[in-house]
């Protein structure tokens, strides 16, 4: 029903005025959009568009969706999400055996290290640190132990560490964009992969341990965030400024590998502090900053 729930909580999210839906002064029975209304808006029956929901049609074609998608207003990372549930439910997707842990290639693994004057990040599919260098260790996550990616048991978890870590929630000016962009890409891998168990886990123990968690969650918002600049306030050096970007390497993009970088404006205060924060963290492993951890 993932697929229906989607549905249901999009359209009521869509206010029938926005859409130049005339209400007559009628008192509505349901929040957002009628079926009958978004249906009609979509060219498609109200009897057919109501199995849709309810699980009940499992045939749905790009065309089909792709009408639905226009009539919710549906931005492009979300239309795609809606093609991955749809197919997730046509094909009848089980949820599968728990993975193996993830490895960083080697090719990331060098690419982390060419990035020794960035911080950097190297996550995985459900956005376990797989590996990162000392300066991504130092802005990120500094009060861990910095050989925790070593240990695929122990891996820190990106999302776990924003929705239940006081100090990265801390880290961030404005928590609820960065946890909303997290919520929004734990949507996007989930649509994708219906049958990680992991994923299922996570979200899971999330949505048990943080009520932030489990509203946005049920928000069904799903967000493709390559790019966003975030204010910080680092317990050592202090606020800093910086754009996250999130980088996908040249592999197999079902892998989920991706490498987070954080920069900073030429010539700002944030690189100053970002200097400054280089300056003052400890050497780990200056061989091969981080990538040891991509050995898991």
């Amino acid at each position: 029903m993932r697929l229906g729930e989607f549905l249901q909580t999009r359209r009521s999210q869509l206010q029938p005025e926005d859409l130049g839906i005339p209400d007559y002064g009628e008192r509505r029975r349901v929040q957002g959009l009628r079926r009958e209304e978004l249906a009609s808006l979509a060219g498609v029956s109200v009897s057919y568009y109501t199995r849709l929901e309810q699980g009940q049609s499992l045939n749905a074609s790009p065309q089909v969706l792709d009408a639905i998608a226009r009539a919710l207003r549906l931005e492009e990372a979300e239309r795609l999400h809606l093609q991955n549930l749809a197919r997730s439910s046509a094909t009848g997707s089980v949820r599968g055996r728990r993975p193996a842990p993830e490895r960083v290639t080697e090719a990331t693994g060098q690419l982390l290290e060419a990035l020794v004057h960035v911080p950097a990040i190297v996550t995985g599919r459900r956005s376990d640190v797989l590996a990162w260098n000392r300066l991504g260790h130092a802005l990120f996550a500094g009060h861990l132990d910095p050989g925790t990616p070593d240990r695929p048991a122990q891996r820190p978890n990106m999302a776990r560490l924003v929705f239940l870590d006081a100090h990265t929630r801390d880290l961030y000016a404005d928590w609820p964009a960065k946890a909303r962009a997290v919520v929004g890409n734990l949507r996007l891998v989930a649509g994708r992969h219906p049958d990680d168990t992991a994923l299922h886990a996570l979200v899971g123990e999330l949505s048990a341990k943080s009520a932030d968690f489990a509203s946005m969650w049920a928000d069904h918002r799903v967000t493709a965030c390559a790019v966003a600049t975030y204010e910080m306030r680092h317990p050592l050096v202090g606020p800093l400024t910086v754009t996250q970007q999130t980088l996908s390497p040249g592999q197999d993009p079902d892998q989920g590998q991706s490498i987070v970088v954080a920069t900073t404006e030429a010539d700002s205060p944030a690189r100053t502090t970002l200097a400054l924060l280089a300056q003052v963290t400890p050497q780990h492993d200056p061989a091969r900053p981080g990538v040891r951890a991509a050995s898991g």
